[in-house]
């Protein structure tokens, strides 16, 4: 079923879908990562492309819980980081095809905020 998308901000970044799917850089096309469709509430990416371009992506919806801030890390499998409660895949970032991120992830099943800063 789809969701209702409550805020969408995309900044020098596009998607290939609405709200999932590969992510790719605006100025050079590059893909710099994947957005799980079903297992996020909410998304928050800054990064740093290697074209020097600055992008930023901001996704919600209107059913989304308010999540809760915790310590642990996302775990990462076969290139995907996953919530370590379920091991679901949330997002993938391409480390090769960006300088720097930082990324704050709301998982949709437990609620927990993961963040990631590289």
């Amino acid at each position: 079923m789809a969701r209702v998308i409550k805020n969408k901000e995309l900044v020098n970044t596009r998607l290939a879908t609405n709200y999932g799917g590969w992510m790719y850089c605006d100025k050079c096309n590059e893909n710099i990562g994947y957005l799980c469709y079903s297992t996020y509430d909410r998304v928050e990416l800054k990064y740093t492309c290697n074209c020097q371009s600055q992008g930023t992506v901001l996704l919600d919806f209107a059913d989304s819980k308010e999540g809760k801030n915790c310590s642990n890390e996302l775990i990462l499998i076969k290139n995907r980081f996953c919530c370590p409660k379920d091991n679901e895949p949330l997002i993938t970032i391409l480390d090769k095809k960006v300088v720097n991120y930082e990324l704050k992830i709301t998982c949709k099943d437990c609620s927990n905020i993961y963040t990631k800063v590289k």
